[in-house]
């Protein structure tokens, strides 16, 4: 192309010490965006793990602080997204994920004090044992090292990512959605500005400003510098990033959630619990975007489940067996149950027993969260030890899947895998182990 190629951009290391020019047409040898910001963040591991509790926390603490006295500048970037969005045809739903204001600035604030609270993981001795050849075993927790971080249009998360991952001594690196870019960009930079008075290193909180998609592509394979990758989103993400990713991934949760209500369920109870579960915040991974109704029950009590949730505004879309016993309802298909809507859209299907109940959780369930509402034991009981997901429920709503309400604080994502980490991930999902081995001069036969 004529020798042509994008302009360079000047990258400033956030520890004052160095300027980098990154050549985006990638025509020279000069390391990427995303490449040196990994650099730059692992190069201070080390540091990060020798630090104490108390000088993490006085970190925490200052970043908090520092969120609130620039929630100015925060907002004010913050409104160039929710604009943007509005001009890309963002749905509500999406923007209110999008959407800061000064209250939920306090909420992300908040977080980080009761991360700061919150006991610290590492060092931690998980067991202790003598080898009868006197060797001495201790097994600690340890930070995991460098954390990539990929997620969509929430700019919260770039804050409970920093604050946990700094909190358990790892650095993080962060690469958010395009459509929260100026948010995350302001976010960070009120955050470097608050780390360069500790003793907290700036540079290990690191954020890819590249929106292009080859920014990702490019974590995924940054073997040897980014020991995990943790991807937060909708499925479509997780997806990408788990079938890309030569790094390892913890696969948090898309989240097709459902709600059972059983033949003999408390009816008052079970419109509550639903209800609560895809509308008190439908756009988050935790709601209900399936309600499962047994046949008996939805006989005698369709119709006011219908009409409460119309009320909401909530579209429904629902089997045969459904729209033959009420009206207002769409005809729902096998691409329906197998979406996670994160709106005001809620499908409906009626099923014979708890057999067809948890076959159908079985094949449209991405193993988030699942909720049984029944007054039979023994039908609980089977709910819960038989449905595949990282939470399940009796009689409570789905929307409890969440750190801060499993007295986690801030959660860094949802687990929906089983090696490593499952559910909501507090301070101890981010860290491993390390045996540590005391002799007084054995060698092995």
């Amino acid at each position: 192309m004529n020798g042509s190629h994008l302009p360079l951009i000047k990258l400033t290391d956030p520890s004052k010490e160095h300027t980098y020019i990154i050549d985006e047409g990638g025509s020279s040898p000069i390391m990427s965006e995303v490449r040196e910001k990994a650099r730059l963040a692992k190069q201070v591991t080390n540091r990060l793990a020798a630090l104490t509790t108390e000088q993490k926390n006085n970190a925490l603490l200052k970043m908090a602080d520092a969120l609130v006295a620039g929630q100015a500048a925060i907002i004010a970037a913050n409104q160039e997204d929710l604009q943007l969005g509005r001009e890309n045809g963002l749905t509500s739903s999406l923007l209110d994920r999008l959407a800061l204001n000064e209250t939920r600035i306090a909420d992300m604030a908040e977080g980080l004090r009761q991360v700061a609270d919150l006991p610290d993981p590492v060092g931690d001795t998980l067991e202790t044992f003598t080898r009868p050849n006197g060797l001495q075993v201790k097994k600690l927790r340890v930070p995991i090292g460098l954390i990539g971080m990929i997620y969509e249009a929430r700019p919260n998360v770039t804050v409970d990512a920093a604050g946990l991952a700094l909190k358990t001594g790892n650095a993080v690196l962060l690469r958010g959605g395009s459509s929260a870019l100026h948010s995350n960009l302001a976010i960070v930079r009120v955050l470097h500005d608050a780390l360069a008075d500790t003793d907290l290193p700036p540079q290990a909180l690191q954020i890819i400003e590249n929106p292009d998609r080859a920014s990702v592509d490019e974590l995924l394979k940054l073997n040897g510098l980014v020991d995990v990758v943790i991807p937060r989103g909708g499925q479509s993400l997780i997806q990408t990033v788990v079938k890309n990713a030569s790094v390892p991934v913890i696969e948090t949760g898309a989240g097709i959630c459902h709600t059972y209500i059983d033949r003999d369920a408390d009816v008052d109870m079970a419109l509550d619990i639903a209800f609560n579960a895809k509308v008190q915040r439908p756009s988050v991974c935790n709601a209900m975007e399936t309600l499962l109704i047994h046949q008996h029950f939805a006989e005698q009590h369709l119709g006011m489940i219908v009409n409460k949730f119309q009320e909401a505004g909530v579209e429904l879309r629902g089997c045969e067996a459904s729209r033959k016993l009420t009206d207002g309802i769409l005809a729902a298909t096998d691409e329906d149950y197998a979406t996670e809507y994160n709106d005001y859209i809620l499908n409906l299907k009626v099923v014979a027993d708890l057999a067809e109940a948890i076959d159908h959780i079985g094949k449209y369930g991405t193993m988030h969260s699942e909720c049984i509402v029944t007054n039979d034991a023994a039908n609980a009981a089977r709910f819960l030890q038989v449905v595949d997901a990282a939470a399940v429920y009796h009689n409570a709503s789905t929307r409890f899947t969440d750190g801060f309400e499993f007295g986690f604080g801030a959660e860094i994502g949802i687990s929906t895998q089983k090696l490593h980490a499952r559910g909501p991930m507090g301070l101890p999902a981010l860290t491993s182990t390390k045996y540590v081995i005391y002799g007084q001069g054995q060698i092995r036969a």
